[in-house]
């Protein structure tokens, strides 16, 4: 129970770098007069996350406005939009991330596979595990290389044994695509890499758990291009295991790595389809000034 508490406290250590975005956005946030309908087709069979009627309040305002769609399984699904529009707070929403601020409030039916995820009983540090999360700013623990990774196999029993735990470092290493340039030196700190490969440790770290859906928040948003470039690489690998979300603000980022994108705007999602549908033929005259440049 001591090591549960813990890692809930490494998560809200981990929400402090997501919570300027989130405040910044949050304040800019424009109350509409009703939920609109979204356009597209946000849902599909035997989805891995199915979510409805999603409303999330910041006190007495309201920062998503009912909105539905389904996470399929082994897919990429950008969330894109102004800043402001609540991509990032709907993001948060689907691993309770948003229950560390005291103001918020989530309502709607949100279910990984058949588990209620704001069920009372459920354990959240459970659900943090099986829905893992990359923060905007690569944030890893003051450990070694090693450590980084092996804190979340450690607390929840996944390693019989040290070789058990080597070997769950070595392919969450490889899975997030930095083995090669650490395996001499696992136990220099992480925080000692380039920010391109504290970002992929930190990818490393949430896969090590052996997660089933994969939260990414503006990952490369602090990287360089051919960071960045070599993020976007992982991404497309690690579908091949999980399902991934990602919020972007960058059109291109989106249009290269996700195969279903969201379009927000005011908190509602306004349009749900095949990336290559929303940016080569949107529906919604919103969806077209913003991947346009005129409106963001």
């Amino acid at each position: 129970m001591d090591t549960a508490r813990e890692l809930d406290n490494r998560n809200r250590a981990d929400d402090d770098a997501a919570k300027p975005l989130i405040d910044v956005e949050e304040r800019s946030m424009q109350d509409t007069p009703y939920p609109e309908k979204t356009v597209g087709k946000p849902f599909v069979d035997a989805p891995k996350m199915k979510l409805r009627h999603v409303n999330v309040f910041y006190a007495d305002n309201q920062a998503i406005h009912d909105v539905s769609l389904d996470i399929g399984k082994n897919e990429v699904i950008s969330l894109i939009g102004p800043s402001g529009c609540g991509k990032s707070t709907f993001l948060r929403s689907l691993n309770r991330m948003n229950d560390t601020i005291d103001i918020c409030r989530v309502k709607g039916e949100l279910h990984l596979d058949d588990q209620d995820l704001y069920d009372p009983k459920l354990d959240v540090v459970e659900l943090r595990a099986r829905v893992g999360m990359v923060f905007q700013k690569p944030n890893p623990f003051p450990k070694s290389i090693y450590d980084n990774v092996a804190y979340g196999p450690r607390i929840h029993g996944l390693a019989r044994n040290k070789a058990d735990l080597d070997d769950i470092v070595e392919q969450a290493l490889r899975r997030g695509a930095i083995w090669n340039e650490v395996k001499d030196r696992l136990h220099a700190p992480g925080t000692g890499l380039s920010g391109g490969q504290q970002q992929r440790l930190c990818i490393a770290r949430a896969v090590a758990t052996e997660p089933e859906v994969l939260l990414m928040d503006e990952p490369c948003s602090a990287l360089d291009p051919i960071a960045t470039a070599q993020v976007e690489e992982l991404i497309d690998e690690l579908r091949q295991n999980y399902s991934v979300v990602i919020v972007t603000h960058s059109m291109q980022q989106a249009a290269r790595v996700s195969q279903k994108t969201a379009f927000f705007h005011l908190g509602n999602l306004v349009e749900f389809g095949d990336t290559d549908d929303i940016f080569t033929r949107p529906q919604d005259p919103r969806t077209e000034s913003y991947i346009t440049g005129r409106i963001g």
